[in-house]
């Protein structure tokens, strides 16, 4: 998809307030970063205490995935993962306008010989992660290893908003943001070499779904990361963002071997337990905001319905 162009419907009066908005972020993100966290934290956790309704699905989330853990332990982690969630507004405004020299002091990558591995030999490759709080600033790192790779996309009504976000993810990724759902394009990206970031964690298309164990509990996952690793003759690096004392690491991991197996439901459970591997490092960082499990197999309870 091309990048739009400024145009002068970009600049109409009734675009102004988005351009007031993204000046505002601009000025936050030169305010020092340890500054920007503890704002946005303690946004994060008033938001936390009287959104009531998405505090629920952070609970239940939590419960589901962590049994183990007392209602005590639950309710501090849901307050955590509010603050993690409002620190990560910031660090995004961090990572849109940073420049190079700046965002450098805040972390690096680790293990990227995996990903140079798996292309080594031309192959294309999905840069499998999840939906992080640190999903943002962690992308700005694999661009500074200069590792281009091509974002996935959807288009925003707001003009203004979709300019920035085709900015943003081209002008630092190096490669054209590709949309979500053109897979010609994205089997195309695949067998020319490149490396796409993909998160299958948040879609839920029944179309193309099985019912896969995702931290136990049977839920509805994507088959597509095992469908367009073949169709496009293509590797899968997992990687995740962390946030940890106050730094940023993204971590590389070999690519999986005997990917896809030929079983949709095998390789299907397989992503999910690498994806679960990335949030254990990081449980509060990780979007429990999303109704992961609203997708149940026949016959079994939503687990979001109040009693």
């Amino acid at each position: 998809m091309a990048a739009p162009k400024l145009q002068a419907r970009h600049f109409h009066p009734r675009t102004w307030p988005t351009w007031a908005g993204i000046g505002l972020v601009w000025l936050l993100s030169w305010l020092p970063l340890p500054l920007m966290r503890g704002l946005g934290a303690g946004l994060g956790f008033a938001a936390g205490r009287l959104l009531r309704s998405r505090r629920h699905i952070v609970r239940v989330n939590l419960q589901l995935c962590f049994p183990q853990q007392s209602p005590r332990e639950i309710e501090a982690a849901c307050d955590a993962h509010f603050r993690d969630l409002g620190a990560g507004v910031f660090e995004s405004a961090a990572a849109w306008f940073a420049p190079d020299w700046r965002a450098r002091r805040w972390g690096g990558v680790e293990g990227i010989e995996h990903l140079d591995a798996a292309q080594a030999d031309g192959s294309g490759v999905l840069l499998l992660t999840g939906h992080f709080t640190t999903l943002e600033i962690g992308a700005r790192f694999v661009c500074l290893a200069q590792r281009p790779f091509h974002a996935m996309y959807r288009p925003y009504s707001n003009a203004v908003l979709d300019y920035f976000m085709h900015y943003w993810r081209e002008g630092r990724s190096g490669l054209p943001a590709l949309p979500r759902d053109d897979l010609r394009a994205l089997v195309k990206a695949l067998r020319q070499g490149h490396a796409i970031w993909y998160a299958p964690d948040q879609t839920l298309d029944e179309r193309i779904s099985v019912y896969a164990p995702f931290f136990g509990v049977p839920t509805g996952t994507i088959t597509a990361t095992a469908r367009l690793a073949q169709m496009g003759r293509a590797k899968v690096v997992p990687y995740f963002p962390e946030r940890r004392d106050g730094r940023y690491i993204v971590r590389f991991h070999p690519a999986l071997e005997n990917f896809p197996s030929g079983d949709e439901l095998a390789d299907a459970a397989r992503i999910n337990q690498v994806i679960e591997d990335g949030i254990r490092a990081a449980p509060t960082q990780y979007f429990w905001v999303h109704r992961r499990f609203k997708r149940v197999p026949p016959g079994t309870p939503n687990p979001y319905r109040k009693a």
